[in-house]
């Protein structure tokens, strides 16, 4: 088993500067999940309930010169904890202006070695800088490699978490649903999400003395879509919502704000968009995060940033 990689200089700041702080957000310890062509960063996959996450990103758009191998497929997984990750990044960092040390690269590698006060080799990943007057060697201590049976199961957790939802909604504007959300989960546990193939997405935290809602409407429809009926634009927004749903053009869940608000930790990532997505039977809730490419509204498919929130009631579709 053996993976070895030299660090783009786009890898060591878009890890270190945006993705790094924000999937320490997210949870502590994810699995790191190689493969041949991608690199993954999956949280909470394995478990039966929580938020599911999957951080996904190209090997080009982190490292050249990148190398693995195993019997497994050349699939290889394990635990890392973030906060030290993020800690070797910023080592890294610290030598990365040296023009030697940008010359020679920065080479992340899989080893075993043996730890202090130990008699057991143990796995690391170790990331090397060497610079003109100095070098920077960091080793990242990683739970052992998962065994094939395990790294299948990941595998198949990770296809599941991937399938798509029949209709998407495209949310441009992230701040406005971020602010919503900040201001009134303090009011109560459960937000109400509603999407509907009109292209209209519904949001509503209750308790038992106050109901607040928001509705983004007209956006941009992926999958199924539907013509709203000629009195849906003549009632409330709430009416609306009720409406769609009643008429079998709209999926609604619960879901934990607690969880909700997870999510859109992702927002701190600037990502440009936003699809918003309900699973088959109302199973999930569905948002994955899209960055564009520099100087264009082509979406960049290097990245993507995905979550699956469990529901907290069937819902209806």
């Amino acid at each position: 088993m053996k993976f070895k990689a030299f660090l783009t200089d786009n890898g060591i700041h878009l890890l270190e500067k945006r993705i790094l702080p924000v999937l320490e957000r997210i949870g502590r310890a994810p699995h790191l999940y190689l493969t041949p062509d991608h690199i993954f960063f999956l949280h909470n996959l394995l478990a039966a309930d929580g938020l599911h996450s999957v951080a996904q990103f190209r090997q080009q758009s982190l490292f050249h010169d990148y190398r693995i191998s195993s019997q497994n497929e050349d699939r290889i997984a394990f635990s890392v904890d973030l906060v030290l990750l993020h800690r070797a990044f910023r080592s890294i960092l610290s030598i990365s202006r040296d023009p030697a040390a940008a010359a020679a690269g920065f080479q992340v590698k899989l080893v075993k070695k043996l730890p202090p006060n130990s008699t057991q080799p143990s796995p690391f990943l170790t990331f090397e800088a060497k610079g003109h007057r100095s070098a920077v060697v960091h080793d990242v201590p990683v739970s052992k490699p998962l065994s094939r049976a395990d790294v299948r199961e990941l595998h198949l957790a990770l296809e599941s978490a991937q399938e798509m939802p029949t209709t998407l909604l495209r949310v441009p504007e992230l701040n406005p649903l971020q602010s919503f959300v900040d201001r009134l989960k303090n009011l109560g546990d459960v937000i109400g999400v509603t999407v509907a193939k009109y292209g209209d997405l519904h949001l509503q935290i209750c308790n038992p003395l106050v109901s607040l809602g928001a509705e983004f409407r007209k956006l941009m429809i992926l999958g199924d879509r539907a013509n709203p009926p000629e009195e849906y634009l003549g009632v409330n927004a709430q009416k609306r919502s009720e409406m769609s749903v009643r008429r079998g053009d709209a999926m609604t869940v619960q879901v934990s704000v607690k969880h909700f608000s997870k999510c859109l930790q992702y927002n701190l990532a600037k990502p440009d968009c936003a699809y918003y997505g309900i699973g088959p039977q109302s199973s999930c809730l569905v948002v994955i995060f899209h960055f564009f490419q520099p100087g264009t509204r082509q979406t960049d498919k290097s990245i993507s940033l995905h979550c699956r929130l469990p529901v907290l009631d069937p819902g209806s579709n």
